[in-house]
């Protein structure tokens, strides 16, 4: 037990403490990536269920003006009104596809209830020479039957300004304060179909792939860096050994035994390399 004395020093406990908390640091990231990838399955969940569903009314997804449930993201529903073309809004700093700059094109329309949701009509690019669109399609004037799959607004970002007629961020309560109209406010409506139809359309929003990502692996990857550092804890103390007990005869004859190993198995790729490096 002599032998080892060195390995109960406040040195090798420090050592110990630093490994048992980036093992617990590695436990924590692990589980963090469990829970992003239960969200991101959740996520494809809702894709597969909803983006082919048929259209249902918005009230019975809808029934208050804020109150939205996450289970029914992507969801179809019909609605019918007249665009407030007036209303329009382009959010700003929208790659699509390729990652070519560009806008959201957002339409309020007023339904017949009098109530108003927000339409995601699509996306156009930037301009050639200014910072916003060359065009806009308009939308249909008149009455409208419009087709929409729903999908909760985002938060306002510190800092980020936008320009008359454009926003930073769909952020829904701060356009039902430009409006002044009973507008919701929980989710809005990316345009599947309207009828009538138009002409010219702004791209359409693209189906979200159905892809869980890296996390799962990533989380394994965090278990296995976890248990990596207590081997090479283990590995360190048994370098020392050797090192604290090189005179011992016991320990004297195990390097014997490694040496002679190592002869047989020949040099190693790293040797090899360093000795055609010296010549």
């Amino acid at each position: 037990m002599n032998k080892w004395r060195f390995a109960f020093s406040s040195r090798w406990f420090g050592y110990l403490a630093l490994v048992v908390a980036f093992a617990i640091g590695c436990v924590f990231l692990s589980q963090w990536q469990f829970d992003r990838r239960e969200e991101a399955a959740a996520e494809v969940a809702r894709v597969s269920d909803n983006w082919e569903s048929p259209p249902v009314p918005l009230s019975s997804v809808m029934p208050k003006l804020d109150e939205f449930d996450d289970d029914s993201k992507w969801s179809s529903v019909a609605v019918s009104g007249q665009y407030l073309a007036d209303e329009q809004l382009l959010v700003r700093g929208r790659p699509y596809g390729g990652g070519q700059p560009g806008f959201e094109v957002l339409v309020p329309l007023e339904l017949d209830s009098g109530d108003v949701i927000i339409v995601d009509r699509g996306w156009v690019p930037s301009g050639n020479s200014q910072d916003e669109p060359d065009s806009v399609p308009a939308p249909p004037t008149g009455r409208v039957d419009v087709i929409v799959r729903l999908k909760p607004g985002e938060p306002t970002v510190y800092g980020r300004s936008a320009p008359e007629g454009q926003i930073a961020t769909i952020h829904l309560p701060a356009i039902a304060e430009k409006l002044a109209e009973p507008t919701y406010t929980a989710a809005y409506g990316l345009l599947a179909s309207e009828d009538p139809a138009v002409d010219v359309l702004p791209l359409p929003y693209p189906k979200p792939l159905l892809d869980e990502g890296a996390h799962l692996s990533y989380a394994f990857q965090w278990v296995a860096f976890g248990v990596l550092a207590f081997i090479g804890l283990a590995w360190a103390v048994r370098q020392e050994y050797r090192l604290v007990n090189e005179d011992d005869p016991a320990e004297r004859e195990r390097a014997k035994k490694r040496r002679l190993k190592s002869e047989k198995r020949g040099p190693s790729d790293a040797e090899i390399e360093d000795a055609l490096l010296d010549s």
